[in-house]
């Protein structure tokens, strides 16, 4: 038809590589509309689950745009792939960094979350001090989204625990409900154990509750879960009194009742703890089914045994969603209704099975209805069983029978009336049904052995037609074990089983011989030929477990000389009374998870599961979550221009019943637990900007000390930077000295400077002007290209190299790149395609332990090769960093890439596959030992410590002739940075040359010294630990300083 034959040309369409190419000619544009419309169709692309990432080069053009609907499109598309483009993503650092200083909340937010994105290493200390400076944002938009790169930052990074623990501290204090739950997830990652940060912050979470989004509800009701268990008593120990109590007999003396109330010490509940079950209560009715979870099991963890039944009208309500829902609810309530059976039985109607159900979900409502089942409900859930039994589902109907079984076993006024209605079931049609019947029949049996014999009859007489091995396994071991109750019937069975021996299932023979066995010891008469018979036939069968069995059971039954002490016991072998099974439910053991996690869901502790602890015996302090808040006294500012007098007020703790019955209790609740609404944000702005405002004016040095390091201006800009600073920040300070009375030392001039200074004080009081901005020099990031990746490297490494302060000997840049390149891909093997690789001698951005190798691909065939990549490789353990597959390379056309490989500091080749479509080419890269070394600054006394740790093993060295042309420093520093990636250390001595580094992959630190002697000599000497490594770059050192 038409309207399909439209939607295959758009589908064409949209996969033609013209579209593309019109994409990128709209992005490149000048024309903002075009840009515009070009990014909306991008992201509709990637809504879709399109591939757009070709685009990438186009877009991330386009970051710095002015237009703020452009900007934003452009940071969904970067949050999308900037883990995929990283080298690309890594050229626009300093637009995020501008972009976090961005007048619009959504572009700060959406220029941290773009960042946070940027998986390497190397950006750590930016993204730490983006987050820092994000948390204190007037925005609770950008504060959440800070709280949610603190979780992308501890993945990447978890050294920086402390750091961001202290982040999260500062969140948790955050009143906006829009940060509570992204907080509190954060913390859960990152520091879950640390409970004291909840103590200070609990009251106001139980407060902020209802408003905060549902999503947060959920993340926030399991944390206050985990930490109720460790701060309050068990509710449930007055129940366990409480129930003594209801079951004592009618006629009862008063005195008697009197003393045991006496004895029994009366709970009182943690107001903390009735905060916490009274606020979460309304959640019940929540239109979210996480939320209504949630909230079961903090009450079945938590609340009075009394109290859980009200979250069952709630959690029935859950089953009227859709079938995964279902899923989760049910196994719950299967949990739930083993331990307290009389909170579902009221709506047990709502379990019954449905045509529509799954199996699944039928399962799980057969499991409850059997454990809802009791002398009271036993007959309607029978009739109902019986209904089940006849279901077209083999499956379902299996497991009614079990389920009948378990009744029967639990209720004994059943058992006989079970037994006779699985014993109908015998003659059903279905093999299914009737193999299930007698699996449960014989565990049945086991229990009252003695009245049933006339069912092991009737289970003999169906013998032949049951096909099912597991059904005639389980009749023949009854025969076997119930022999001398069925003495005429066992041995014709036997007879029977003789026959057809050779034809049965393994599980069938292995039943055979042990009937045979018994039958011998009991009734050797009629059957000791019979069992001979069956004993010979096993004695050669193909399965070892027969023939094991077989020899067991001879040498066992029948005597002679060898072991005849054994076959004394062969009667209380075989023939030993055996315990009756016990048929519990698969769910009694669910409980030691918590309810709701995927560890109950699946029965097995997950990844990142944590388990609740046990009551405490003796209830920590409560007075940990008081909370001292401070109320500035409000005195009018015409009469009294210096206001600054705080008085500190005790918070009050929650009573037992209505809270806000006395004024003083509501007043400070009211204060600690507002701030749900943008209204009262904006009313208190007051305080808090204060609060910023003399934070800000001790952090300004701080910045300004690490703009100044960091990015070292020149001259009388530099000092004009820092006069600036500080004249913002005397500002400040004369700000607040203006609010306090005058004194009569202050100048007129000091005056009128200070009123002339007022507007832009203003300005600078801002929290949204406060940033760090760790590369602000704009003019060094513009000289960077696509294609001068070097650049790029040397300008971020050295920039961030201040930062890395953990680390005493830091990583320089190189002292000399070959530009060498070794051939990796001949074009005659490569059939067109030729490759070649040099090392750049930068730090790796994809994993510091990488060695960063640069690949040059040309195509010289007169054809484009398509989806260029990397594909096999060894050593098996190798770890590589690949580059992203190249799509099509034109004829004639060349591309860099660039690619990390972890040497482990060897010289070990690493061996791949370069594929292209149609081919693939091994191929090989082979590292001379100095290109697995990393450059390191160190000063001369340094240089001497390390050398005196690395003495007497961990020392080579060597004397050689030098060529006359090495014999002068400059010439001495190229050959040796030629050899290996080491930096120069200053030396004192004229004489005497020294250079270091340290080991890619396990940061081994290598020195090395040259020390000219007489007669055109020097001695080479290396220090490292890797005295392998050593001895190998001492090797290249002697060819290279002993030629001209």
């Amino acid at each position: 038809s038409l309207p399909n034959s439209l939607r295959i040309v758009h589908f064409l369409i949209s996969f033609s590589p013209s579209r593309n190419e019109d994409l990128k000619e709209m992005l490149e544009s000048n024309k903002e509309s075009l840009k515009l419309e070009a990014m909306k169709r991008v992201v509709g692309l990637i809504a879709k689950g399109k591939n757009a990432s070709e685009l990438f080069p186009a877009v991330v053009k386009n970051v710095a745009s002015k237009n703020i609907e452009l900007k934003k499109l452009v940071y969904v598309y970067l949050v999308r792939y900037a883990e995929e483009q990283q080298d690309l993503a890594l050229l626009s650092i300093s637009t995020f960094q501008r972009a976090l200083k961005d007048p619009n909340q959504l572009i700060r937010a959406s220029a941290l979350r773009v960042l946070s994105s940027i998986r390497v290493p190397i950006i750590v200390p930016i993204m730490m001090l983006a987050i820092k400076e994000a948390a204190s944002d007037m925005s609770p938009y950008v504060r959440k989204t800070s709280a949610h790169a603190i979780q992308k930052l501890y993945s990447l990074d978890q050294d920086q625990k402390e750091l961001l623990i202290e982040v999260i501290e500062k969140l948790l204090k955050d009143k906006s409900t829009l940060v509570a739950g992204s907080v509190v997830m954060a913390f859960e990652e990152v520091c879950p154990d640390r409970i004291d940060l909840i103590h200070k912050n609990y009251r106001k979470l139980c407060n902020l509750l209802v408003d905060v989004e549902e999503w947060g509800q959920v993340v926030i009701i399991s944390m206050l879960t985990r930490y109720a268990r460790t701060q309050f008593t068990n509710p449930w120990k007055e129940e366990g009194v409480f129930d003594e109590r209801n079951e004592r007999a009618f006629y009862e003396s008063d005195e008697e009742k009197t003393r045991d109330e006496t004895e029994a010490k009366p709970y009182m509940m943690d107001p903390d703890h009735r905060l916490l079950l009274r606020n979460t209560k309304p959640l019940l009715q929540s239109r979210n089914t996480a939320v209504v979870m949630s909230v079961a099991q903090l009450y079945w963890h938590l609340a009075p045994k009394n109290e859980v039944s009200i979250i069952t009208k709630s959690l029935v309500r859950l089953l009227r969603s859709h079938r995964e829902v279902q899923y989760i609810v049910l196994q719950n309530i299967a949990t739930m209704s083993i331990q307290r059976k009389g909170m579902f039985e009221p709506y047990m109607k709502s379990f019954y099975v449905r045509s529509t159900d799954a199996t699944h979900i039928k399962s799980l409502k057969l499991e409850i209805l059997t454990s809802l089942a009791n002398e009271a409900n036993i007959s309607t859930i029978l009739r109902e069983f019986q209904t089940y039994v006849k279901s077209q589902d083999k499956q379902f109907a299996a497991g009614t029978i079990q389920a009948i079984g378990r009744c029967a076993t639990n209720i004994s006024e059943v058992t006989d009336t079970c037994l006779n209605g699985l014993v109908l079931l015998l003659s059903n049609r279905d093999e299914t049904v009737v193999a299930e019947s007698v699996v449960v029949i014989r565990k049945l049996l086991q229990i009252q052995p003695t009245q049933h014999s006339d069912i092991i009859k009737h289970m003999a007489q169906l013998f032949d037609n049951i096909t099912v091995p597991m059904a005639r396994a389980s009749i023949l071991w009854l025969m076997g074990e119930y022999c001398e109750r069925v003495p005429k019937i066992a041995p014709d069975v036997l007879r029977k089983m003789a026959k057809s021996f050779t034809s049965e299932e393994d599980i069938v023979k292995l039943q055979t011989v042990n009937l045979a066995a018994k039958l011998y010891l009991t009734n050797s008469k009629q059957t000791k030929l019979l069992t001979q018979y069956i004993l010979n036939l096993g004695k050669y069968d193909q399965n070892y477990d027969i023939r094991d069995r077989t020899r067991f059971i001879r040498q066992l039954i029948v005597p002679n000389d060898k072991n005849g002490a054994l076959s004394k016991y062969a009667h209380r072998i075989l023939l030993a009374p055996k315990p009756a099974p016990v048929l519990e439910s698969a769910y009694k053991d669910r409980d030691r998870y918590q309810l709701g996690t995927l560890s109950h869901t699946i029965n097995t502790k997950a990844s990142g599961y944590l388990e609740l602890s046990d009551w405490p015996a003796v209830a920590p302090d409560q007075s940990v979550r008081n909370v001292e808040v401070i109320e500035p006294v409000k005195i009018h500012h015409s009469i009294f221009p210096s206001t600054a007098h705080l008085t500190p007020v005790k918070e009050w703790a929650p009573s037992l019943g209505k809270t806000g019955k006395s004024k003083p209790a509501k007043s400070s609740d009211d204060k600690f637990y507002s701030d749900s609404g943008e209204e009262e944000e904006e009313k208190g702005s007051g305080s808090s900007s204060s609060e910023d405002g003399s934070s800000s004016s001790s952090e300004g040095v701080l910045h300004i000390l690490q703009n100044e390091r960091v990015c070292p201006e020149s001259g009388s800009d530099a000092e004009s930077h820092v006069q600036k600073n500080s004249s913002q920040s005397s500002e400040e300070s004369d700000k607040s000295s203006s609010q306090s009375e005058k004194s009569s030392s202050e100048s007129d001039s000091e005056k009128k400077e200070r009123k002339t200074k007022t507007p832009l004080q203003k300005k600078t009081v801002k929290p949204t002007t406060i940033f760090v901005n760790v590369i602000n020099q704009h003019s060094v990031l513009q000289t960077f290209s696509y294609s001068h990746w070097s650049t790029l490297c040397v300008s971020l490494f050295t920039q961030l190299c201040p930062l890395s302060l953990a680390f005493p000997l830091q990583v320089s840049g190189p002292a000399f790149v070959p530009e060498k390149s070794h051939d990796l891909l001949h074009r005659m093997t490569g059939k067109g395609l030729s490759a070649q690789y040099q090392f750049p001698r930068q730090p790796c951005l994809y994993q510091p332990t990488m060695v960063s190798v640069q690949i040059s691909l040309t195509n010289t065939t007169d054809h484009p090769l398509e989806q260029i990549h990397i594909g096999d490789r060894s050593p098996t353990g190798l770890n590589m960093h690949c580059f992203n597959t190249i799509e099509c390379l034109e004829p004639e056309a060349s591309v860099t890439v660039f690619m990390g490989i972890d040497f482990n500091d060897s010289t070990q080749a690493a061996n791949f596959q370069l594929c292209t479509k149609e081919d693939h080419f091994s191929v090989s890269i082979q590292p001379a030992i100095g290109e697995l070394l990393l450059p390191i600054t160190m000063t001369e006394l340094d240089f001497r410590k390390e050398k005196g740790k690395l003495l007497g093993m961990n020392e080579s060295s060597a004397t050689i002739t030098m060529a006359a042309e090495n014999m002068t420093s400059q010439p001495i520093s190229r050959p040796v940075a030629t050899v290996a990636n080491l930096g120069v250390v200053p030396s004192s001595q004229g004489n005497v040359h020294r250079f270091a580094g340290k080991t890619a992959s396990s940061r081994a630190v290598v020195l090395v010294t040259v020390e000219l002697r007489e007669s055109s000599t020097a001695l080479i000497t290396i220090n490292t630990e890797k005295s392998v490594m050593g001895s190998m770059l001492l090797r290249d050192l002697k060819l290279a300083l002993a030629q001209a």
